[in-house]
């Protein structure tokens, strides 16, 4: 089912986006993270503002590549719990509702267009889900990666089943379970980032693969991505995945993790 239907997406360029910046140059669609006062945390709607710009970017057949970056220092913080569970409605924005759950470990690789990560700031847990999704992920050097979710008595679901694309499976459950911060450096040896680059090298780096990129056929390449998103193992049941983090903020030590984190003292695990 289409979260987004043609005909809903018409305007899109146009529509007020409350937490993205999206625009267009020739065949290149930028979508920019615009929550630098949060982080980029991610917020519910931020999430539909997303589904539907990446929607935009799949039927819109001008559109041949898109960048994907983000304001600020931070490139995103992953998600604003405080958000999700009700909070911070005070917003703009004329971006429909869409029509059904949207699960971001699975946009990227339904759009079947080649999709650049342009990081020029840190990256934490749910902000994971852009780079593994994205075809290419362009980031400077000296950032930190981090997965702390474990010290708040959580655990990067989604993020997981997302790494185990790009990443090997032990280096991927051993970051998860440990919740370090990983340099950008080691992720670029493990598979999670493409290109590592000096600062001011970001953007003619970025340039340089649009350059390539749509120098070749957009419809070759929309076709072979989608062959490939078919050919490759079954991917992880990202609802189920979603329940399963829903289920582990209920616990008691998840309250007490983020009760700790709010509060900045060291959680008191009880196993429960």
């Amino acid at each position: 089912m289409s979260l987004y239907s043609p005909d809903q997406l018409t305007n899109a360029l146009s529509e007020t986006y409350a937490f993205l910046e999206v625009q267009q140059s020739g065949q290149v669609l930028t979508i920019r993270l615009n929550r630098a006062e949060k982080k980029n945390a991610l917020h519910p709607h931020m999430v539909n503002e997303l589904a539907f710009a990446m929607s935009y970017a799949k039927y819109e057949k001008s559109v041949w590549a898109v960048v994907l970056e983000a304001k600020g220092d931070v490139f995103c913080a992953g998600a604003d719990l405080k958000a999700f569970m009700g909070g911070d409605k005070d917003f703009t924005s004329t971006i429909p509702a869409p029509n059904g759950e949207v699960l971001i470990g699975e946009l990227f690789n339904k759009v079947y267009k080649p999709v650049i990560a342009k990081v020029g700031g840190d990256v934490f847990a749910g902000g994971f889900l852009f780079l593994a999704g994205s075809t290419y992920v362009v980031a400077a050097e000296g950032l930190r990666f981090g997965l702390p979710e474990v010290k708040r008595g959580l655990f990067p679901y989604q993020v997981m089943a997302a790494l185990l694309n790009v990443m090997p499976p032990r280096t991927v459950i051993d970051w998860c379970i440990r919740g370090y911060d990983l340099p950008v450096e080691r992720a670029q040896e493990l598979g999670l980032v493409t290109h590592c680059v000096k600062r001011d090298e970001l953007d003619g780096t970025v340039q340089g693969l649009l350059d390539e990129l749509l120098a070749n056929s957009p419809t070759a390449i929309r076709m072979g991505l989608e062959a490939f998103d078919h050919i490759r193992p079954a991917e992880a049941q990202h609802a189920y995945l979603l329940q399963m983090l829903q289920k582990t903020v209920g616990t008691k030590d998840g309250m007490e993790g983020l009760s700790a984190f709010r509060e900045k003292r060291a959680p008191k695990w009880t196993g429960e």
